[in-house]
């Protein structure tokens, strides 16, 4: 296994590298002046100028990349230009926030989808089922700005349950923002897990070695939790790796629909006001969290079956 870590690690070298030179590249061929989004349309020539001299964006692109690179190996993610604050404190102040509601959502989604899943399977084509993928397709078809919105009038204005907006202080009052965010996004992944879960159960279920164990007389419970469950896991850990980068991209809306701080509002305030070094900074983070994500992915795989424990 340590070798199989060291080997993965090797190759997220190369791919890091790409990524983070592209991000810089993609935002500097970018249309605009970066110098007057910031500055605005009366600021002088003098002044865009000087701007342009702090930024770094008076010297040729390759010189701007090798200084970027630099200051990328040194941990220095550069000033915000907008506010003057390092991008490493920035996203400190956010990242938590963030992490927390993704985190949270992917809790949702199992409890509820995994437990769907694998009980619609075990009852195929009844009206469990049917009832089961109906609502596993609906939640997947409903974008999260809408599912935020309808979550919003119906248990914040209408019943009046939980706060639309804010974090709150404090553990317990945390917890009672985050119910409405994190269901926003949770409710969606839950679909989606209901649907692997089920066509994943629902194979496993019909391999020999299942046959085998009913026919020697093992207790349904235990072929069912002990042997087909635990098989049927891995595609559902696939699914869970890859959503987790399009759940921090949906946390981008969902922040802001509930007032939210979060790399999701620190990357589109970046956006607006051409702040690079912000922006950068976000586009970094995501990168380093995908292979991280990809590597937990991994190696939860020989935790659900050892049979395919890397050497």
């Amino acid at each position: 296994m340590a070798r199989y870590l060291v080997r993965r690690f090797l190759v997220a070298i190369p791919t890091i590298f790409i990524t983070i030179s592209l991000i810089f590249f993609i935002l500097r061929v970018l249309p605009g002046d970066a110098a007057l989004v910031v500055l605005g349309d009366n600021a002088s020539e003098k002044a865009l100028e000087n701007l342009r001299i702090q930024m770094g964006l008076n010297v040729p692109i390759w010189q701007q990349y090798i200084v970027f690179l630099g200051d990328i190996f040194k941990g220095d993610l550069g000033v915000s230009i907008a506010s003057g604050t390092p991008v490493s404190e920035l996203i400190a102040d956010n990242f938590g926030h963030t992490m927390l509601l993704t985190l949270a959502s992917i809790l949702i989604g199992c409890m509820i989808g995994v437990p769907l899943g694998v009980f619609s399977a075990l009852r195929p084509n009844s009206w469990i089922d049917n009832l089961v993928r109906a609502i596993s397709m609906t939640w997947i078809s409903v974008p999260p700005f809408l599912m935020g919105i309808i979550l919003i009038l119906a248990f914040s204005l209408k019943i009046e349950l939980f706060p639309s907006m804010g974090v709150g202080e404090g553990l317990w009052k945390g917890i009672y923002h985050l119910a409405l965010p994190a269901f926003t996004l949770g409710l969606i992944l839950s679909g989606v897990m209901m649907r692997f879960a089920r066509a994943s159960m629902l194979d496993e279920l019909n391999q020999d070695y299942i046959r085998t164990a009913k026919a020697k007389g093992i207790p349904s419970y235990i072929v069912i939790f002990k042997h087909a469950l635990r098989n049927s896991l891995i595609p559902v850990i696939t699914v869970i790796g890859l959503d987790i980068t399009a759940l921090i991209s949906g946390a981008v809306i969902t922040e802001s629909i509930f007032s939210r701080p979060g790399l999701g509002s620190l990357a589109i305030d970046a956006i607006i006001t051409r702040d690079f070094a912000v922006l950068q900074g976000c586009l970094i983070l995501v990168a380093f969290l995908v292979v991280i994500v990809n590597l937990i992915v991994d190696i939860s795989y020989s935790i659900a079956n050892p049979k395919i424990r890397p050497s």
